[in-house]
């Protein structure tokens, strides 16, 4: 028994630090423990998420408020617990409800792959739209449409193989001596411009009728957005974000490099080609829905990084960003511009400001 406390404090020695004492991890973390089975959450990303859910259901109220026929939060509060029927029941839960859930549910979808993809590739400028694969998760899409006029389902489908298919092409165009996350970015940039002129071109040789429905689609609007939409895209997300949690501990390890991580234990192409998918899939998942709602995957992932002042991107504050961005904006399209707007006329003049602010921010650094 002697030998083994003897050994005990030895190992307590040699370490510096007594079996009692805190893990100093530089910031307040929150531990919460549950059989053997321990999660670490910063203190820090955990009250800017609390902050920002409040914010949210502020806006949703809102926006449940707000319309031709104008209610009182009371009516609202009332019409979401059961406590109302008729006209303001139909007109909360059947018709406003929907939209306010789907640019909840499809902007945070949009905030955690943008954060998946500037974390891959440890670049503030990796957004899916820039690179290509939102534009390829479209073109799929148009071919559904146009050619095939098929289900739901199959709009899903065609997003999704679209999406994957532009990965692939500018996974393989990228690849010269491992992968770097400029040349992937300037040679999405080359692809998506060839899919914007496919996609055009697809849009000019279809039937007068579907070209129209097919244009009014491609600015990303939530108009006609179903509780059956809102789902069945919202049980593909749910299952997708829990692919990206169990995925976040490699991404994170993979931003310190890719030999960092390997000798982490990381396999790193597997994990590298899983966040791919995961992060491809759900921008897919959000254009089969709604269209391509632009720019929310560029600016949500920085600004929850600056609200939350992580070292690196996370990816609940990401999504919890994205989620606030993409109702707000949808918000401001219907009831603040002059006229009804697509939510994403609203996230590219939004997105775009921040994007020449972010490049002047990356040149003034590099003088």
């Amino acid at each position: 028994m002697s030998t083994g406390v003897s050994s005990r404090s030895a190992r307590t020695r040699s370490t510096g630090r007594a079996s009692g004492e805190r893990v100093a991890f530089g910031r307040r973390v929150l531990t919460l423990r549950r059989w053997r089975v321990a999660v670490r959450l910063d203190q820090r990303s955990v009250v800017v998420c609390l902050v920002l859910a409040l914010v949210i259901a502020g806006t949703a109220v809102l926006a449940l408020m707000t319309g031709s026929y104008l209610l009182s939060p009371g009516q609202v509060v009332s019409a979401l617990t059961g406590g109302q029927t008729g006209l303001v029941h139909d007109i909360v839960v059947e018709w406003r409800l929907p939209r306010v859930a789907a640019a909840l549910v499809f902007g945070a979808a949009l905030g955690v792959s943008g954060a998946i993809f500037q974390s891959m590739l440890r670049n503030p400028l990796a957004d899916p739209g820039l690179i290509g694969f939102t534009q390829g998760s479209y073109t799929g899409a148009l071919v559904v449409i146009l050619v095939v006029n098929g289900t739901y389902w199959q709009l899903v489908g065609g997003a999704v193989l679209g999406g994957m298919a532009t990965a692939v092409a500018v996974y393989l165009l990228a690849h010269r001596r491992g992968l770097q996350g400029f040349r992937l970015i300037i040679i999405g940039i080359g692809v998506s411009a060839v899919l914007d002129s496919l996609n055009t071109w697809l849009i000019l040789k279809a039937d007068l009728k579907q070209a129209l429905a097919a244009a009014a689609w491609n600015s990303g609007s939530l108009n006609g957005v179903s509780w059956n939409q809102v789902a069945v895209g919202g049980a593909c997300i749910l299952v997708l974000l829990l692919l990206a949690g169990m995925s976040s501990r490699p991404m994170r390890q993979m931003e310190l490099g890719d030999d960092a991580a390997a000798s982490q234990g990381v396999r790193v192409s597997p994990a590298r080609l899983g966040l791919v998918v995961v992060g491809v899939a759900l921008t897919a998942t959000v254009t089969a829905a709604s269209g391509p709602i632009v720019f929310i995957s560029l600016v949500a992932p920085q600004i929850a990084r600056r609200l939350a002042r992580t070292a690196g991107i996370t990816l609940a504050p990401a999504a919890v960003v994205g989620a606030l961005l993409c109702l707000s904006a949808d918000y401001i399209a219907q009831h603040v511009a002059p006229t009804p707007l697509p939510v994403g006329t609203i996230t590219v003049v939004l997105g775009g400001g921040y994007l020449g602010w972010l490049l002047f921010i990356e040149a003034r650094r590099r003088l």
